[in-house]
């Protein structure tokens, strides 16, 4: 049994490299096309003062050139001040390099709208840039948008410097009773007290969240079902809540963008492409508050009901630096995730550089994911994660913030388990993290089929392993500070370990623990280079560890 059980694993990880080389055929991304036709602003009354409020008129013209059956919506130089504005079929909003498009911070000018916040059907302030059913819709140019962020969103006192601190407060808004935290106004100190805020149920309508309304940040750009869209160009800055948010689309294009929030803009993602199919981002920059580029698909039980995955995408020639994680799965895909070809980007000084995340009760699959050519650098946690206990919290603990390790607990597979399978990730560079792997799954549901091929890393924690099933790990060489162990294994089975390096004088290999791990195979080794080879402990034995 034991020499089927080997194997198996050899033949598994043969049958996952077969499948990382089949996939070389890219989904097919429709583009947009556009009229000549150009409807210059300035034409409809703007006026580039920063003090002229140009909501009217830019949406103006963006009628004008719809009903016209499309064209150029045309933002030349300077600086002009506006409230939200709404894409129409066939427009190409195009914002040239000396222009700024710039949204008020007046409240009173973002009207309460059926929207969706983290997967949920949810009231939300209008936000600056959005659409809705259109097709063939652009924002290009080489401009700036501010979405003016820094008015709606609340800090805490250890996220700014003294000078910083001291100026928000002079700016108005309120304390929390602790002092440590600032708000915009009482509205959006209201909305944090309150649970679930924002959220369509149990018969509330928008009138019932105007006492919270200031809370209820926008998103910079959202776009809902539409059909063929491009973003090129743009730098999307400082952004109320996300930054660029595209929901339910199809043939989505965004490259050459920048997205760009302070690191410590709660909720500031970069882009959360959310129950998208067909699209691809490259050339892109993302310095942000949240995660950089994260894929999303619906939350728990209404995720599951829209049944919409993001699908068919490609991921390629990006840079990611400050972020939560560079590029993310979850944990809102509930819907589903798959068929996504990430490629040849850059994450520098992320809290965690491939990051997929989920918990119970979001239900979904994530599956065939394909990830190569990733460089890293300075990682403050996890080089690699992939973490079924996700606590929707910051992925690095604040100074003196102590937080539990998650209750391991089984629990019944129901559809509110999400899975995540087939993931195959090669040609991996990091130098410098807080651990390289953590591969962290749930007893009722381990994390199956991985595999990881040709890594560099270094950092100061090796691998950990827990309620993992079919996972190989190939051409691996770790250079660590800490190497007692370089592996730690729970509950997992089926793991192959082929030519990996490590430290001289680690003190211990390998880890085991509990009575579910087993068939654990270290192939091409040295073993001269650990201090001791294999400790079991909690049920597990050094049996389960096959060393050839």
């Amino acid at each position: 049994m034991k020499r089927f059980c080997q194997s198996f694993l050899t033949l598994f990880a043969s049958f996952l490299i077969v499948q990382f080389s089949k996939a070389q055929t890219l989904p097919t991304v429709l583009s947009t096309q556009f009229k000549k036709d150009t409807f210059n602003i300035q034409k409809f009354g703007a006026v580039a003062d920063g003090i002229t409020l140009n909501t009217k008129s830019i949406n103006d013209a963006i009628t004008a050139c719809n009903k016209n059956g499309g064209g150029v919506v045309l933002i030349t130089g300077g600086y002009w001040l506006t409230g939200p504005i709404v894409l129409q079929s066939n427009v190409n909003l195009h914002i040239n390099r000396d222009a700024v498009l710039q949204f008020s911070s007046d409240f009173n000018q973002y009207p309460l709208v059926d929207g969706n916040w983290e997967g949920l059907p949810a009231v939300r302030n209008q936000s600056p840039i959005s659409a809705n059913n259109a097709e063939n819709i652009a924002i290009t140019g080489s401009g700036i948008v501010d979405g003016n962020g820094d008015a709606w969103r609340a800090v805490k006192k250890e996220k700014l410097n003294e000078t910083q601190w001291k100026n928000k407060i002079a700016s108005g808004g309120l304390l929390s009773d602790d002092k440590k935290t600032w708000y915009p106004s009482a509205k959006s100190f209201k909305g944090f007290q309150t649970k679930e805020p924002g959220v369509l149920k149990d018969g509330k309508t928008k009138k019932d969240f105007e006492d919270i309304k200031d809370f209820l940040r926008p998103n910079l750009v959202v776009l809902t079902n539409c059909k063929r869209v491009l973003l090129d160009g743009i730098t999307f800055q400082n952004s109320p809540a996300w930054c660029l948010h595209p929901l339910m689309c199809e043939d989505l294009i965004v490259r050459n963008v920048y997205a760009k929030n302070p690191w410590y803009a709660q909720n500031g993602d970069g882009i959360d492409i959310e129950s998208c199919k067909n699209f691809i981002l490259e050339n892109s920059t993302f310095d942000v508050g949240d995660d950089g580029i994260c894929i999303k698909s619906g939350r728990d039980a209404e995720g599951r009901k829209r049944g919409k995955p993001t699908e068919n995408g490609i991921i390629r020639k990006n840079i990611v630096y400050h972020a939560h994680g560079g590029f993310v799965i979850g944990s809102e895909m509930s819907g589903g995730a798959k068929n996504l070809y990430v490629s040849n980007c850059t994450f520098i000084g992320t809290d965690v550089g491939l990051r997929f995340k989920t918990a119970r009760g979001r239900g979904g699959i994530v599956e065939n994911i394909f990830v190569k050519n990733i460089n890293m650098k300075d990682i403050v946690g996890e080089a690699i994660l992939f973490d079924m206990y996700y606590m929707a919290k910051d992925p690095v603990p604040l100074a003196g913030e102590i937080r539990e390790t998650p209750k391991v607990e089984l629990f019944p597979v129901t559809e509110a388990t999400p899975q995540f399978k087939n993931f195959f990730v090669k040609n991996i560079v990091c130098d410098g993290a807080e651990k390289a792997i953590l591969i962290r799954g749930l007893p009722e549901m381990s994390i199956k089929n991985i595999s990881l091929e040709h890594l560099v890393i270094k950092a100061k924690k090796g691998i950990d392993c827990q309620d993992a099933e079919n996972i190989t790990i190939k051409d691996l060489r770790l250079v660590l500070s800490e190497t007692n162990p370089v592996i730690n294994i729970r509950n997992s089975n089926k793991i192959l370990f082929d030519k990996l390096m490590f430290n001289e004088g680690a003190e211990l290999l390998v880890n085991v623990i509990g009575e579910k791990t087993d068939h654990i195979k270290l192939k091409n080794v040295d073993l001269s280079k650990a201090k001791n080879k294999v400790k079991a402990d909690l049920g597990a034995k050094e049996s389960s560890v096959v060393i050839e």
